[in-house]
C-alpha cells in the first residue's frame, strides 16, 4: 500500500463538513483523511509515508474543463498558430512566413484567427492571401470553427465552381460585385476545402495530442471533457489514441470523450456506451450542434439580429432531425452534449428533450450564451449541466452589443442567474477557440472583462464571486460527468486530484492577481504530474 501525506497547505475541500484543512493522507489513488497538520503526521506519517509539503500554499479539488478540444490545442502544435493575432498584416505575414518553410503544392493549414481583434477590423481577401502563399493552397480555421479562409489554390484543388453544391448549412461568402469567392467559408462549407487536405499519420496526431495533455497538466487541470473524433481520425482511432496514451504510458490527465452523433452506429457496433472505460479514460455523452456563432451570425435566435434586421441565425438540425438523434442516443441509454449559443438554439434542444425519459448521465447543454428566464427554469432539472465558457466575454465584448443590442445584454452569460436559479453550471474554455488556461476563465468569471481592461466589466450584475467560479472548474466539472462522488471535493473516498496554486485565490484582494499567479503543482491520483 503506497501513502502519500500532502500537509502545511491552506486547502479548501469544498466539502461542507470539513471545508478547510492542513494536510490530506492519501492512499492508493484516493483520499483516506483530511485534518490539520499534526493530526495527520501523527496519526498516519510512519516511515512508509511519503511526505509533500506544501510550504503554506493554496490548494483546491483539481481543476477540471468541462468542455474543450484537445485534438485542437493538438492542432496548435502541429500547425500555424493565429491565436492573439492583432491585425491583418501581422496574418498576412505569420502566412508568408510559414509559406516559405513549405514545398509547393504542400497545404498550409492554420487556426484561431478572429477579425474582432483586428485594429483594421478586416480579413484578408483571397488575393491577399494568393500573394503571401502563391504556391500553397491555404485552409485558416477561425478561432471559433465555423468560418474558415482560403486561397485560390485551396478552392482549384477542390475544383470549386459557382455551381457546386454546398453541404446544408454551409455558405461560400461571393464578391457581390464580381460573383467569385471572397476566401471566405461559413460553417459546413469548409468541407469542399478540408476534405481534400491529406491526412496526418497516426503519430503526429499522437505526438501532438501528447503535447495537448501535458500543457493541460501544467496548467493545473486534473480532468478534461474533450470532443475529437471528428479530427482523430475517426471513434476507434480517437480511442485508441487516448488509451495508448494515458493507460498504457501513463499520460496523467483524466479525459471523458464526447463522440460526435455521426459515430452512433460505431459505438453500438463496438459496443461502447456512456461509462464505458476506467477512471482515467471514459466515453462521455453524445455531441451536437444545434447552431453556429455570434460572430458569423450564425447562432440561433428567437429574435433577429440587431444589427442585421430579418437574420435570426442557423438551425445546424431540423427538429425532425435532432429528434431522431437524440432518439438513437436513448436507444443507447446515452445523453447528449449539444451546442447551443443563441437562445432559439436551447429552446428547440429542451423541446426535444422533454419527449424523452432521462438518463443515467446528465445531458449537457454546452454554451448557453443567450438565455432567456423562462429557459433557465426548464435548465433547473437536475438530469441537465449548463456548460458555460466564462472567457467568451473576452472575445465577444464589445461587438456583440452590435449583434444583440443592449436590451437583451441581461439575458447574455447570465451565469449568475443561473447558478441562483439552481442551475447545474460546469465550466469550461472551448480550448483552442480560448485559451486552455483556467486561471484565465476564473478571471473572466469574476471581473467580466479581458485582462488589461479598467473598466468594472461587462454586465456586473453577472459577476460571479470567486469561489463560486472555482466551484464551477471543480464541482460543476463532476457533475457535468455523474462523478460528483468521486471527484470535485477533497472528501474521503474520493480521487486524490488536487491543484496548488502560487497564490491564494480566495484571500485576493484584487481579482488581477489571477493574472500572476501560476500552478505550482498538478496532482493526480495522489501522483505529482507537474511542479513547478
Amino acid at each position: 500500500m503506497t501513502r502519500t501525506i500532502l500537509t502545511n497547505g491552506k486547502i479548501y475541500t469544498f466539502d461542507a463538513i470539513n471545508p478547510l484543512v492542513e494536510a490530506v493522507v492519501v492512499e492508493n489513488g484516493k483520499i483516506v483523511e483530511t485534518g490539520n497538520h499534526k493530526d495527520m503526521l501523527l496519526q498516519w506519517g510512519r516511515d512508509s509515508s511519503k511526505i509533500i509539503d506544501l510550504a503554506g500554499k493554496m490548494v483546491t479539488p483539481g481543476l477540471i474543463d468541462s468542455h474543450l478540444h484537445l485534438s485542437g490545442v493538438a492542432f496548435n502544435f502541429l500547425e500555424l498558430d493565429l491565436i492573439g493575432i492583432r491585425s491583418k498584416g501581422e496574418m498576412l505575414e505569420k502566412i508568408r512566413g510559414k509559406a516559405e518553410t513549405l514545398t509547393p503544392g504542400t497545404w498550409l493549414v492554420g487556426m484561431g484567427w478572429d477579425e474582432n481583434l483586428f485594429m483594421d477590423g478586416t480579413i484578408p481577401t483571397i488575393e491577399e492571401l494568393d500573394h503571401v502563399a502563391p504556391h500553397c493552397p491555404v485552409y485558416l480555421k477561425r478561432v471559433c470553427h465555423h468560418a474558415f479562409l482560403v486561397n485560390s489554390k485551396a478552392l482549384e484543388i477542390s475544383q470549386y465552381h459557382s455551381s457546386i453544391e454546398v453541404p446544408a448549412g454551409g455558405k461560400v461568402v461571393l464578391n457581390p460585385d464580381t460573383g467569385k469567392p471572397t476566401g471566405l467559408l461559413l460553417e459546413s462549407a469548409s468541407k469542399l476545402i478540408s476534405k481534400h487536405i491529406p491526412d496526418r499519420t497516426y503519430e503526429e496526431l499522437k505526438h501532438g495530442l501528447k503535447q495537448a495533455m501535458e500543457f493541460a497538466v501544467k496548467k493545473g487541470l486534473t480532468s478534461v471533457h474533450s470532443n475529437d473524433p471528428a479530427w482523430l481520425g475517426g471513434l476507434e482511432q480517437t480511442y485508441r489514441m487516448y488509451d495508448e496514451l494515458i493507460n498504457q504510458e501513463g499520460q496523467g490527465v483524466r479525459c471523458n470523450l464526447l463522440i460526435d452523433y455521426t459515430f452512433l452506429k460505431n459505438l453500438k457496433e463496438i459496443g461502447m456506451y456512456a461509462g464505458y472505460g476506467n477512471d482515467r479514460l471514459q466515453i462521455g455523452a453524445i455531441k451536437v450542434f444545434a447552431d453556429g456563432a455570434f460572430g458569423r451570425r450564425t447562432a440561433l435566435l428567437s429574435e433577429p439580429y440587431s444589427d442585421a434586421p430579418g437574420q435570426f441565425g442557423d438551425a445546424m438540425l431540423n427538429q425532425e432531425k435532432l429528434y431522431e438523434i437524440v432518439k438513437r442516443a436513448r436507444d443507447l441509454s446515452m445523453p447528449i452534449a449539444v451546442h447551443t449559443i443563441g437562445d432559439q438554439a436551447l429552446e428547440n434542444v429542451l423541446n426535444v428533450l422533454d419527449q424523452f425519459p432521462t438518463v443515467a448521465y446528465r445531458d449537457r447543454l454546452i454554451h448557453v450564451s443567450l438565455v432567456r428566464e423562462d429557459l433557465i427554469k426548464r435548465l433547473q432539472d437536475p438530469s441537465r449541466v449548463a456548460d458555460i465558457q466564462p472567457r467568451f466575454v473576452v472575445g465577444d465584448y464589445p461587438w456583440i452589443l452590435d449583434r444583440l443590442g443592449s436590451e437583451r445584454e441581461s439575458h447574455l452569460y447570465a451565469w449568475k442567474k443561473m447558478l441562483h436559479a439552481g442551475v447545474l453550471c460546469a465550466g469550461g474554455s472551448d480550448a483552442p477557440v480560448e485559451p486552455v488556461d483556467p486561471l484565465l476563465g476564473l478571471h473572466a468569471a469574476v471581473t467580466r472583462r479581458a485582462p488589461g481592461d479598467n473598466h468594472e466589466g461587462w454586465n456586473v450584475k453577472e459577476k460571479l464571486s470567486m469561489l463560486e467560479a472555482l466551484k464551477l472548474f471543480t464541482v460543476g466539472g463532476a457533475y457535468a460527468t455523474n462523478e460528483e462522488h468521486l471527484k470535485g471535493t477533497l472528501t474521503p473516498g474520493k480521487f486524490a486530484d488536487m491543484t496548488v496554486y502560487s497564490e491564494n485565490l480566495l484571500e485576493m484582494d484584487n481579482p488581477d492577481g489571477l493574472l500572476n499567479t501560476d500552478i505550482e503543482m498538478t496532482i493526480i491520483n495522489g501522483e505529482l504530474q507537474y511542479t513547478k
